[in-house]
């Protein structure tokens, strides 16, 4: 069953009560990066192998991932080429009471270092739950920024 979740700002990035970090530099230029991430959001599942679909709508997106989970969200930041960050306002994860996502692009070495954040809020499982499955979040986010890498340089 799908939820409106708590609509919360940008700001809960630096403020929710579980925040997962991820970081990985890929060799490509961060407008490529931003691009893939803001403007075609359809290729997402191209890259991101946890991503079934996603389609632009009207200030966001809905994504579906592997295992049904389903996203409506508005984008609340995309400052090309450095930060694009969404929350998600309708989801059918059972626990999630607000949640945000941000990725910030800084030049790197060869490329884009690029910092994801989970921001996140629950009932007490659902915070759990999310705490344990840290590092197969973090697998999930390394092999995606992979495949992005390889799909920009091809």
């Amino acid at each position: 069953m799908a939820r409106r979740l708590r609509p919360v700002g940008i700001d809960f990035v630096g403020t929710a009560p579980v925040r997962l970090v991820f970081t990985r530099d890929v060799a490509a230029a961060p407008e490529a990066v931003f691009r893939a991430l803001a403007e075609d959001v359809s290729g997402w599942p191209e890259w991101f192998s946890a991503v079934t679909s996603a389609r632009p709508t009207e200030g966001g997106r809905e994504v579906r991932l592997r295992g049904g989970t389903r996203f409506e969200e508005s984008v609340l930041v995309a400052k090309a080429p450095e930060v694009y960050a969404y929350r998600v306002d309708v989801t059918n994860a059972p626990g999630a009471r607000a949640w945000v996502e941000e990725w910030q692009l800084t030049p790197a070495a060869g490329g884009t270092r690029i910092r994801m954040t989970f921001a996140l809020d629950g009932t007490a499982a659902f915070r759990l739950l999310w705490r344990l499955v840290r590092p197969g979040v973090g697998r999930a986010f390394r092999d995606a920024a992979r495949a992005l890498e390889r799909r920009l340089a091809g």
